[in-house]
């Protein structure tokens, strides 16, 4: 697994909480998932999903945040339905999650700043 992102499924909520480090590109956020995918990371229940980018930030334009959408379209049978939660402390990255947000098709996602409100939303 790379050291840039981990993974840690919490069985009896069903949510899949993953942790993202460094500097961060579109390609790290598809080539994590599809590593996921590849590894059998998400077990078949898994209601939710959390990313926490707490200890990251992002290095691409704001404009190329409907790549995240449409990566997320083209693998809905994974997404289908989830709620996905994004939590980020930093203003300047908070922009990304809630421009995604305005494309969800399918799933729903939201951004947050505390691991405490991602939690609550996802388990509503």
């Amino acid at each position: 697994m790379s050291d840039r992102f981990k993974y840690n499924y919490n069985k009896e909520s069903g949510i899949l909480f993953k942790y993202y480090f460094g500097q961060i590109t579109i390609n790290d956020i598809e080539s994590s998932w599809e590593y996921a995918f590849k590894n059998n990371l998400i077990p078949e229940g898994t209601k939710a999903f959390i990313l926490d980018y707490r200890n990251a930030t992002f290095n691409f334009k704001t404009s190329e945040h409907g790549k995240i959408a449409a990566f997320y379209r083209k693998n809905i049978h994974i997404f289908d339905g989830a709620k996905i939660a994004i939590i980020t402390d930093s203003i300047k990255d908070i922009v990304i999650p809630s421009l995604v947000q305005t494309k969800d098709d399918g799933y729903f996602s939201r951004p947050f700043t505390t691991q405490k409100a991602a939690i609550g939303w996802v388990s509503s």
